[in-house]
């Protein structure tokens, strides 16, 4: 019988669960660095074309 008892107390204190909020902020920092890189080939008529005619673009 005894051992019914502890294993009751057991659980009786295992259910005491204490939450409190921080006293500052929680802050969270993201650097994110974001590049792009576009890379475009042109075939040789149209890079002709462009050389002949600067003001197309």
């Amino acid at each position: 019988m005894t051992t019914f008892m502890l294993t009751g107390a057991t659980v009786t204190t295992a259910g005491c669960v204490n939450v409190t909020a921080p006293d500052k902020p929680i802050v969270i920092n993201l650097n994110i660095s974001v590049t792009q890189e576009v890379v475009y080939r042109l075939d040789n008529e149209a890079k002709t074309l462009i050389q002949q005619n600067p003001g197309i673009f």
